[in-house]
């Protein structure tokens, strides 16, 4: 029977957040001897091996009333050509009570027991002599548990299954849910590619809770039976859900702060509705349509099919005008259509007959779409299609997006732009002035893709012209900026920098079907506070969405250029002025520099260099849709995504930090002052930083080689460096971090 041992002594307060770090193992001494029929490579005694590394995570969570029970499934692979030995840590969170342990032992699940640290710790290391298969949980302060397990052969698999509850903390009015990984021995996150990681929440399906919503990951959801599944596929990174706790007549509100003491402090706040009545607010809508002569060919049936689908998400109280426009301007009808069946296949067929040719009308398409009037007990909206620039009527885009502005009164402007030959000030600001967004697509992409996700949100209106009001503190730079508009599922997201502290007072306001609306919630601003680190990268995002759409409306300043690259370095977002170059192997960034006579190049590398019109062209484009992305994005997921999109392959984010690779550190961008303290990783002096300033844990589980950034200081993790704190050390990290 293969042995299979459990200590643990939960005597420390756990901090928030879950994790795994692979801690590299030397060989015990004297080396083990080999067993008959395995490879026999061993190296010397004390030398670590490290190849042992996670394959895959799965983690599962299940709230009942109050309680959160967690499932974490981690399989590990030895990709060595030795055995090896898994060493890792699991932070559990604050107040968790560990269930059990089992370890995969010949294909089966064996849990453990509980005995004495010492002689746990003692009959492991016998074991490990022996050659057998044991794993050992210690505790090992701060609320990390150490998941020992060895012998794990080359090319073998072993599985590890840690359960535990705990009570779930409540934020404002909703429960919160975290999640937190770290690296492995190899100095990897233990989010590396090709390692997968699932994590899915289950609660009941009732009127106790709201949807689910997540600052940190985008998420898919289903209901089965009694119950609602959440899940995010690849949940890299820290992971943190909300659910909302509603109650029958009040809207339930969350704020998360974070206030690093060094300025305003950071805020994201949520409000989800309370349940309104069923009466459907009826709709007017307008699909303006280009067919002029550049929308020939894939783009013309793409707008055939985006049309439909707009058609078909119409009630049958709603009503509808199709606009196209090239040269002239057309319509389906004169006046109104109503949304039954007959109209619609007619306006099928009317999509269907549509040819491309002749010039590009807008100002003319905009002045039939507004020329309409509106009804009172409607609500108005104009959907704008256009893959051109205004050549003809008029073509100053100012003068358009002012006269947008002007007449558009109560009614809801989205725009969405096709390909690169566009005028991007000229759709931004008319879906800006038109209360809408503005969304851009390249050729290749999926035109009604972008389309399914306007017409979305172009359901049942809940609340309209919502605003916040805080009294106590002062919100700052608030985006979105101005008022708000919640249709069915969605929930008013607000990111802000707030100034003061204290108890402050939440007033919403806004119009239903049923006339005004006002709810109050009592939050507390802190004057300093490092939870929630992603709440200040999330409103980063936002803010730099917002300045680049003012940059090309208002024209560059100085000012705006140096907040957005402020921003781009500091959070590590895909700005005009913080792309990185992907170059080919072997090419190093200076012999390039030095090929292109010391130029430096900013945005996105290509194989190739491009002409500068064409470079322009694409630059203005990618720089649009990353605004766009960026002002609407909701999670850093999204942010993620675009940094990804836009070739931002170098950085990683901790919390609210942004780390750059350096000379093989990765440092952070925030900036540096005062004395560096160089600490060996793993040593006693790393473990005895991590109990003196617990909020390092995230940063450093990036990398094995990080340089972060205090006050007046900065720590350095290596190879080489201290290995204890002696008093002065801890004096100047109390007094200077």
């Amino acid at each position: 029977m293969r042995s299979f041992l459990l200590a643990l002594v939960l005597a420390i307060p756990a901090v928030a957040g879950s994790q795994i770090i692979a801690l590299p193992r030397p060989w015990p001494c004297p080396v083990p001897p080999c067993r008959r029929g395995e490879p026999c490579t061993r190296p010397p005694c004390g030398v670590p091996f490290n190849g042992v590394a996670r394959k895959s995570s799965d983690i599962r969570v299940n709230l009942v009333d109050r309680v959160l029970s967690y499932e974490v499934t981690e399989t590990f692979i030895n990709r060595g050509q030795q055995l090896g030995e898994a060493d890792y840590m699991f932070p559990l969170p604050k107040g968790a009570a560990l269930q059990d342990l089992k370890l995969s032992v010949n294909g089966e699940m064996v849990a453990g027991e509980t005995m004495s640290a010492d002689r746990a710790r003692s009959i492991y290391e016998e074991i490990v002599r022996q050659r057998r298969d044991p794993a050992l949980l210690e505790w090992m302060g701060y609320g990390l548990l150490r998941a020992r397990i060895f012998p794990i052969a080359p090319g073998e698999e072993k599985k590890v299954v840690v359960r535990f509850q705990v009570v779930a903390p409540r934020e404002g009015d909703a429960l919160r849910v975290d999640f937190f990984r770290g690296m492995d021995g190899q100095g990897r996150t233990g989010d590396a590619r090709d390692a997968s990681t699932t994590f899915t929440l289950t609660y009941p399906d009732n009127s106790t809770f709201g949807t689910a919503y997540s600052p940190t990951h985008s998420l898919s959801s289903s209901n089965r039976g009694s119950e609602r599944r959440v899940q995010v596929r690849e949940a890299r990174g820290e992971v943190t859900l909300l659910v909302p706790v509603r109650r029958s007549k009040e809207a339930a509100v969350s704020t998360l702060t974070n206030s690093p003491g060094n300025g305003d402090g950071f805020a994201l706040i949520t409000l989800s509705p309370p349940p309104m009545g069923t009466r459907v607010v009826p709709r007017d809508i307008t699909f303006v349509i280009d067919v002029s002569g550049s929308m020939s060919g894939k783009k013309i049936v793409q707008a055939r099919a985006a049309g439909k689908q707009v058609l078909q998400s119409l009630s049958p109280g709603d009503r509808f005008r199709l606009i196209d426009f090239s040269t002239d301007v057309r319509s389906f009808r004169d006046n109104w259509s109503s949304a039954n069946t007959e109209n619609i296949r007619a306006a099928e067929r009317y999509l269907d007959a549509l040819e491309a040719s002749g010039s590009t009308n807008i100002s003319g398409a905009l002045n039939e779409a507004l020329d309409q009037p509106v009804d009172s007990g409607r609500l108005p909206i104009i959907l704008f299609m256009t893959d051109g620039q205004p050549t003809v009527g008029e073509r100053d885009g100012d003068v358009i997006a002012t006269s947008v502005a002007r007449r558009r009164g109560n009614r809801r402007l989205f725009a969405l732009g096709v390909g690169s030959d566009l005028n991007i000030s000229l759709i931004e600001q008319i879906a800006l002035q038109g209360r809408g967004t503005a969304s851009f697509v390249r050729i290749d992409e999926n035109v009604e893709r972008a389309v399914a996700i306007v017409a979305d949100r172009l359901t049942n209106p809940l609340v309209t012209d919502l605003r916040v009001h805080a009294d106590g503190v002062r919100l700052r730079k608030m985006h979105p900026d101005g008022p708000v508009d919640i249709f069915a599922g969605e929930d008013m997201v607000l990111l802000t920098r707030y100034e003061g502290s204290g108890n402050a007072t939440l007033r919403f306001e806004g119009m239903t079907v049923n006339g005004p609306v006002s709810w109050i919630s009592r939050v507390n601003f802190p004057e300093r506070s490092r939870n929630n680190p992603f709440v200040a990268r999330l409103w980063a995002t936002q803010r730099v969405g917002y300045l680049s759409a003012e940059k090309r409306r208002q024209g560059g300043s100085t000012e705006i250029d140096d907040e957005i690259r402020e921003l781009g370095e500091r959070y590590g977002i895909p700005t005009e002025f913080t792309s990185y170059l992907v170059v080919e192997p072997g090419m190093s960034p200076p012999t390039i520099r030095a090929q292109m006579g010391g130029a430096v190049i900013t945005g996105v590398a290509a194989a190739s260099v491009a002409p500068p019109a064409l470079q322009a062209k694409s630059a203005a484009f990618d720089a649009a849709q990353s605004a766009s992305v960026l002002r609407s994005a909701r999670n850093t997921a999204v942010a993620d995504e675009a940094s990804a999109a836009s070739g931002n392959a170098a950085t990683k984010h901790a919390g609210s930090r942004t780390f750059v690779l350096r000379d093989e550190v990765w440092t952070d961008t925030h900036k540096s002052v005062g004395p560096v303290l160089k600490i060996k990783a793993y040593s006693e002096a790393y473990f005895k930083l991590l109990d003196l300033i617990p909020d390092l844990r995230e940063p450093l589980s990036i990398a094995e080689r990080v340089r972060i950034s205090g006050r007046a200081m900065s720590i350095e993790i290596a190879s080489q460096g201290v290995e204890t704190l002696n008093g002065k050390d801890v004096t100047m990290l109390k007094e200077n971090w």
